[in-house]
């Protein structure tokens, strides 16, 4: 009885490791974040392990579930769309929940969206938090301004749509000069990095709108 955590391209399907591709095929069921998104990819692999939804509207539902599933003998792997589940994905809850029944969890090594972007800012990596997605509304001012005083470099993953709005917002609370990159589509075709200001980072994506999956990186405030 275990549960596997297994990461998944991020783009680059040759990113998918030797190790994860045995663990899908080996185990008795996996749970994706999204079915037909992870079809591609198990298609791709030629996996034909049964699957089923485990995402954040149901996951409070299921996980009691699937834990006893492992307790009777069953092995698990959880996949997100993209990444390493749990990272800004669902898998908090069912690993918590292994924890505490006694199921022996491994999460396997690979793709992760925010390393590449933090190594290649050029900004100091050697202390950094991860901040995710910030609040969008209630507790959004509190969160920049408590921010505006970190120390480390700071790692937000954002969305094309919000993405000026958030640079303009930092730009605010952080200083308009502040370093910052901006990291798109890591590993896939369109793939972008962009380093400046708060401002300058701000007035280019007011003008060029982005697509795909981006993640912010600013550097500390100067004490």
């Amino acid at each position: 009885m275990k549960l596997y955590i297994v990461p998944t391209p991020i783009g680059n399907l040759e990113d998918m490791t030797f190790r994860a591709l045995r663990v899908l095929r080996e185990v008795d069921l996996i749970l994706a974040e999204d079915t037909r998104t992870s079809a591609f990819l198990l298609k791709h692999f030629e996996i034909t392990t049964p699957m089923i939804s485990h995402h954040k509207f149901n996951e409070h539902k299921t996980v009691d579930g699937l834990v006893d599933r492992m307790l009777n003998g069953e092995t698990i792997a959880l996949i997100s769309d993209a990444g390493t589940p749990a990272i800004s994905d669902p898998g908090f809850l069912i690993v918590r929940a292994c924890v505490s029944r006694g199921v022996e969890v491994e999460c396997l090594p690979g793709a992760t969206a925010f390393v590449p972007a933090l190594v290649a800012s050029g900004l100091p990596n050697d202390r950094f938090c991860f901040e995710g997605f910030l609040p969008q509304k209630k507790g959004r001012q509190t969160r920049l301004s408590q921010l505006a005083l970190e120390k480390r470099t700071m790692v937000f993953y954002e969305s094309p749509f919000r993405l000026a709005k958030t640079l303009a917002q930092l730009a605010e609370f952080f200083g308009a000069d502040r370093p910052a990159s901006v990291s798109r589509e890591i590993s896939k075709l369109h793939e972008e990095l962009r380093r400046g200001s708060l401002r300058e980072l701000s007035e280019h994506y007011k003008e060029h709108l982005p697509k795909g999956e981006i993640v912010l990186v600013v550097g500390g405030a100067e004490m």
